[in-house]
């Protein structure tokens, strides 16, 4: 299991980063890095842009690796109201994964202890599955 991310302000970088740390070193990338391998499994945690948008480079990352997408985190403002983090509410149903968390911003100290808490429930040997909604 690792984590993906894709951050416009660095909220979701720093997010990503902690939960990292916190779940004890979890590989963290950007979509901009390298892919990870065929079918690897990854939380992707991403941003949404305008009116409830995926961002086309978090759209882009998804076209070629989705086979390893396992959840999805999505960060938004809670000014935009019902479309608040709506490109996670997207990801998750055109993908059939868990919308694991909804974060505002950089998120909570609760939301960290939320997505951590899933990754470490993933993570081999830990009762993962790594499977879909299916």
């Amino acid at each position: 299991m690792r984590l993906v991310f894709d951050s416009l302000t660095g909220n979701v970088r720093r997010f990503a980063l902690a939960v990292s740390r916190e779940a004890g070193g979890v590989p963290v990338q950007s979509v901009r890095d390298a892919p990870p391998a065929p079918g690897e499994p990854f939380l992707l945690l991403t941003y949404t842009f305008g009116q409830g948008e995926v961002p086309a480079s978090t759209a882009a990352f998804l076209r070629s690796h989705a086979g390893g997408l396992r959840g999805v985190v999505a960060s938004g403002s809670y000014h935009w109201g019902a479309n608040f983090g709506r490109a996670g509410d997207r990801i998750a149903s055109e993908f059939r994964v868990p919308l694991v968390a909804r974060l505002n911003k950089g998120g909570t100290v609760s939301d960290r202890e939320q997505v951590t808490r899933w990754v470490r429930s993933h993570l081999p040997g830990e009762g993962e599955t790594y499977g879909t909604l299916d």
